[in-house]
């Protein structure tokens, strides 16, 4: 695709907008009443987020994960630990998040500090998910070179053998909770004016504020 087609490609948005008293003071509240409405349109995987984490040399990284809770505490997602991502967070715990829930014109962004889940919580989820997935998480050494596609293959057969009843969570997957000192919230407006509210969690307390588009 030339980049002059790629230039060219343009949408105005003019779905609704958010001012400050549709904000409220609470970022949780409010994101809570944006992905209650995520869900309630029928997009595919309104929990999907953009993670972003960086190396201690300050190389970044990005992909996405999915949102599996979120409270006052922070947005948390489940992984393997000995992943790149958790190489990273275990170097440098920081994080950014972003979700985009483009039928809508919305999206939202989160930074802050991460934390392992506790191992209740992250047996609790494992625990949840279907018997394939968890095999998987067993099977694949997340982010290592492997030969070829027949070597998961394996690995996963060997995992399913290894457990003929219920599939215990390895010691190296489990959960992170970004915590919220920041959280943006992004509405598309006509004429790229868009709205854009900030929090920020200052001494227990919110701060919010209008950033320029």
């Amino acid at each position: 695709m030339e980049s002059e087609a790629i230039a060219a490609l343009r949408e105005e948005y003019e779905a609704a907008g958010l001012t400050e008293a549709d904000a409220g003071d609470d970022p949780v509240s409010l994101f809570v009443r944006w992905f209650d409405g995520a869900v309630a349109s029928g997009m595919h995987d309104p929990n999907a987020m953009a993670l972003a984490t960086a190396s201690p040399g300050a190389f970044p990284s990005v992909r996405i994960v999915l949102l599996k809770g979120f409270d006052s505490d922070g947005a948390v997602f489940y992984t393997n630990r000995e992943s790149r991502k958790g190489d990273e967070l275990e170097a440098n715990p920081r994080a950014a998040l972003a979700m985009l829930w483009h039928p809508l014109q919305r999206q939202v962004r989160i930074e802050g500090m991460v934390s392992r889940v506790s191992d209740e919580e992250s047996d609790e989820y494992f625990a949840s998910r279907p018997r394939g997935s968890r095999l998987g998480a067993v099977a694949s050494p997340q982010s290592r070179v492997v030969a070829d596609r027949i070597e998961l293959e394996r690995a996963y057969d060997a995992a399913d053998a290894s457990f003929p009843g219920e599939v215990q969570r390895p010691p190296s997957w489990g959960g992170y909770r970004v915590s919220l000192e920041t959280v943006e919230f992004w509405q598309g407006r006509v004429g790229r004016l868009h709205d854009r509210i900030r929090f920020r969690a200052i001494d227990g307390h919110w701060l919010r504020e209008r950033l320029a588009p």
